[in-house]
């Protein structure tokens, strides 16, 4: 039986009993009515008194009647979505407090945890007053793990079950936001994340979003049993901003690299994302003279600062090695990454890195390193962003920054043919009303 966010078990009838009950209950309520009639039937002035009486008593086998289910048991289900950690997901399925923190004291929660990934999807039974019964973790590459209760502990097994993917394919319309039209559409969340991730580099969708822009999208869905698991990949998109439409498509390449390209072959990222934020406003800008406002006096400002929340996602702005993580002076918690000819880019003021950062690591542009915080000489939450060339710091918003490679001649034809359907596609959706083609 699929599961629904919120779906009471119960027994019903069947249509044959259904019908069975109404028509045994009709007959048998229209009994006394018949009686009524036939006493009235009699013609007048006739003597009664004289008849004698006789009570007679017959069983009557009545209907079975089906009841509700007792156990009450609720079923709920969840997507993870980014940033979850499994208490957090776990709460929103309305389990019992007390039962969270025994799970999440077990060898199953450990195991549990590490196959959290965004848009997966979390299935918990509970009864009525919460206490989790069973808990299902679907696994996007096939299979799920099952944690059942056994008194007051909790136990795991694996499935295997073979997956089946389908292309989806959607569009919409944005009235508000990017994430507002996407929910609207039924895209996923990881998916949606991944249109703002690749278009940022040509669309700021803080400032360029436009009431009426549109975007078509194609990607995988993951099926298990008929039932969608977890969102694949985004094979192409198109994203129409003021009347300027921006295409990708997917290319594998036959090293097994795979990257994003407008349908003409050029790589659609640059050498360097002009922010490491997805969502950002300028608090302070580059400046040989500025006055600081927690010393309270006038030294350069040798980067760019970024505000937003604490524990906002920090991404690297392009493919580089970890050069420094750790604490530094009035930067805080700070990451240096070293990029090619001498580039390097300074990340301040963090909450903290991300998990496995570490010296010598090799990154790739649009990876998470860090959260943004307010740790060192800061007077609230954002982010001190550098570009440092040779160790001489740059304006981050007005430095030309270098491209990325583009796609070498001998590959363009093998692109050419992997990618022709992907942008058919595309030129079908756009302009169409077209909600969801599976």
């Amino acid at each position: 039986m699929p599961f629904t966010k919120l779906r009471i078990l119960t027994d019903h009838m069947t249509g044959k009993e259904r019908r069975f009950s109404l028509r045994t209950l009709v007959a048998l309520s229209t009994l006394p009515l018949f009686g009524v009639v036939a006493a009235f039937g009699l013609a007048p002035d006739t003597d009664t008194l004289g008849i004698s009486t006789q009570a007679v008593v017959e069983n009557v086998d009545l209907p079975k009647i089906i009841t509700a289910n007792s156990d009450n048991s609720f079923q709920r289900e969840e997507h993870i979505q980014s940033g979850d950690t499994l208490a957090s997901a776990l709460a929103r399925l309305k389990i019992d407090e007390l039962d969270i923190q025994r799970l999440l004291g077990t060898e199953v929660a450990r195991q549990s945890a590490g196959q959290l990934k965004a848009g997966q999807r979390i299935q918990a039974t509970t009864t009525a007053n919460g206490q989790l019964t069973e808990l299902t973790f679907a696994n996007a590459e096939g299979g799920s793990l099952h944690v059942l209760r056994q008194g007051d502990s909790f136990v795991s097994q694996q499935s295997s079950e073979s997956l089946e993917t389908r292309v989806i394919m959607r569009s919409g319309r944005i009235a508000s936001s990017l994430f507002a039209a996407t929910d609207s559409a039924g895209v996923p969340d990881s998916i949606a994340d991944k249109i703002a991730d690749i278009f940022s580099t040509h669309i700021n969708f803080r400032d360029d979003l436009r009431r009426g822009d549109t975007f078509s999208v194609i990607y995988t869905v993951n099926f298990r049993n008929g039932e969608p698991i977890a969102a694949g990949k985004l094979l192409a998109a198109e994203f129409v901003n003021a009347g300027t439409s921006h295409r990708v498509v997917l290319f594998r390449d036959p090293f097994g690299r795979e990257d994003y390209y407008t349908p003409e072959g050029e790589s659609l990222k640059k050498g360097f994302l002009r922010s490491p934020l997805e969502f950002t406003r300028v608090t302070s800008s580059f400046s040989n003279s500025r006055l600081h406002p927690l010393y309270g006096f006038y030294r350069a400002h040798t980067g760019v600062d970024f505000g937003a929340t604490t524990g906002t996602r920090v991404k690297a702005t392009s493919d580089a090695v970890v050069e420094f993580v750790g604490r530094k002076g009035g930067y805080g918690n700070l990451a240096i990454l070293r990029h090619k000819n001498g580039y390097e880019t300074y990340y301040a003021h963090l909450n903290g890195f991300a998990s496995g950062l570490r010296k010598g690591q090799a990154i790739e542009q649009g990876q998470i390193i860090g959260y943004v915080g307010s740790t060192g000489a800061a007077t609230g939450p954002h982010l001190h962003y550098e570009i440092r060339i040779a160790g001489i710091p740059y304006n981050p918003i007005a430095i030309k920054l270098p491209g990325a490679a583009p796609l070498s001649a001998s590959l363009k034809s093998t692109f050419l043919q992997q990618t022709a359907s992907w942008n058919q596609r595309l030129v079908l959706l756009r302009g169409t009303n077209i909600a969801a083609l599976d």
